[in-house]
């Protein structure tokens, strides 16, 4: 069963930043698309980042020029850099595969607390 781990939060004061990771438990060079989500109001979650196998990004409009989405092919690990926290960032972090044929399911995420 494929995983993806994830880790990297914490507390962090406004204007912060924060690298979160996630690890997958195969090789990222089988799946095209990867991205960092969190909860949304009216939805489960948001998508925030996505990165494609070429390497495109797309970022939600809350979150662009804020934080990168990168991966590391080597460690099989995706990243997001998170730069100028904000008060309404803080959440539960999760990441995924989407449209993926072995999408896993959602794994624990990580927390990111921002302080004011």
């Amino acid at each position: 069963q494929v995983q993806l781990v994830e880790s990297g939060g914490g507390l962090v004061q406004a204007g912060g930043s924060l690298r979160l990771s996630c690890v997958a438990s195969v090789s990222i060079f089988s799946i095209n698309d990867m991205g960092w989500y969190r909860p949304a109001p009216g939805k489960q979650r948001e998508l925030v980042a996505l990165i494609t196998s070429g390497s495109s990004t797309n970022y939600a409009d809350s979150v662009k020029g804020r934080f990168t989405i990168s991966r590391d092919y080597a460690k099989n690990t995706v990243y997001l850099q998170m730069n100028s926290l904000k008060s309404e960032d803080p959440a539960v972090y999760y990441c995924n595969a989407p449209g993926w044929s072995r999408q896993p399911s959602w794994g624990q995420g990580t927390q990111v607390t921002v302080s004011s």
